[in-house]
């Protein structure tokens, strides 16, 4: 089986704007990279986006094995000014199984 991936488009708000580049370095060094260490069947990938975007700024391409663990991970940063401030808004998340339709043919074959 394929992992699922999870693209959350994000939006910057001015609270993180706000923030000096050492400030958003050790946020994400206090706040977010102990949470992703609890939860290693997840793996991230950060885009930046607002030069290409008016709906989002960013894009955070989660990827898993482990449903429950994405599950546990995104209700951790709920906990975090990550979301709560919020330093971010969550515009959308799109589920995606990276070549689904492969694995679909393979099983129709059989």
């Amino acid at each position: 089986m394929r992992p699922y991936t999870f693209f959350m488009l994000l939006r910057s708000e001015p609270a993180w704007l706000t923030l000096t580049r050492a400030q958003r370095r050790e946020f994400i060094a206090s706040d977010i990279q102990p949470i992703q260490a609890k939860y290693p069947a997840v793996r991230l990938r950060f885009y930046d986006a607002e030069a290409f975007s008016g709906r989002c700024t960013d894009v955070a391409m989660w990827e898993t094995d482990d449903l429950r663990q994405y599950q546990f991970l995104v209700d951790a940063l709920r906990d975090t000014r990550f979301f709560a401030l919020p330093y971010f808004t969550v515009v959308d998340i799109v589920p995606a199984v990276e070549d689904g339709y492969v694995e679909y043919d393979r099983a129709e074959a059989a």
